[in-house]
């Protein structure tokens, strides 16, 4: 590598670290799933592991989602997945708004990471979007996203859920829609209803300083007419 590549290199990196120092919080964990699907969508069709590394202060957050195929059927491409993550949140006085905007990267063999085609074959696909969210007594979140970049139809998807708490175990309860493209982002090039999901979450206590989370989602595609039901631990 040239000498002034090294420094730039250097300097970035150094930059990097210092802007890290300003956050108030690192978290780090991973979830363990029996399938990853997203967005009423089965990704791989086997067991994912999913880690995730964050740095955030009371409005700001930046961080790395990850998916990790455990098995793989070797006839089709690999489904690994790095998402990289900005949000800024803005609370009001009974409701909060998030922004967010996601570089999903898809490493594998066909596609590497400098591959920013914008004609929906390179290796990452821009998404911005917003989430609303209801005040206490009325749990309810509304959330629209929308690809800006290697989407040629820039396909939208909208969802709305609501949480509560039942018995010391959380209930997510969910429908998600498209208005579609002519690509078929996804799977469809019409407005469909595709994630109709109910997720509930609880601790097993395992120490007197330590419990595992765990948790269980029935998803619905009406699009694709197909469900899947899910078991996580996150840790």
């Amino acid at each position: 590598m040239h000498k002034s590549k090294i420094i730039f290199v250097g300097v970035t990196f150094s930059l990097f670290i210092n802007t890290l120092t300003m956050f108030a919080q690192v978290d780090v964990g991973t979830d363990l799933v029996s399938r990853y699907v997203w967005r009423g969508t089965d990704y791989g069709q086997s067991p994912s592991i999913q880690p995730t590394l964050s740095f955030s202060t009371d409005n700001f957050e930046v961080g790395f989602w990850g998916a990790y195929q455990l098995g793989r059927d070797a006839s089709t491409l690999p489904t690994d997945e790095i998402d990289t993550y900005i949000s800024y949140s803005i609370n009001f006085e009974s409701t909060s708004l998030a922004l967010v905007a996601v570089d999903y990267y898809f490493p594998n063999n066909v596609f590497k990471f400098n591959d920013f085609d914008d004609e929906g074959n390179g290796a990452h696909l821009i998404e911005i979007g917003a989430i609303l969210s209801g005040p206490e007594e009325l749990p309810l979140y509304f959330s629209g996203y929308f690809n800006v970049y290697n989407d040629p139809d820039n396909t939208m998807y909208f969802e709305i859920g609501y949480s509560t708490v039942l018995n010391e175990i959380g209930i997510d309860v969910f429908a998600g829609a498209t208005p579609g493209g002519e690509k078929g982002y996804y799977n469809t090039d019409e407005f469909k209803i595709i994630n109709i999901g109910l997720k509930a979450t609880k601790k097993i206590k395992i120490t007197d300083k330590f419990s595992l989370p765990i948790f269980a989602s029935y998803v619905f595609n009406p699009n694709e007419e197909i469900a899947h039901f899910i078991f996580g631990i996150s840790l």
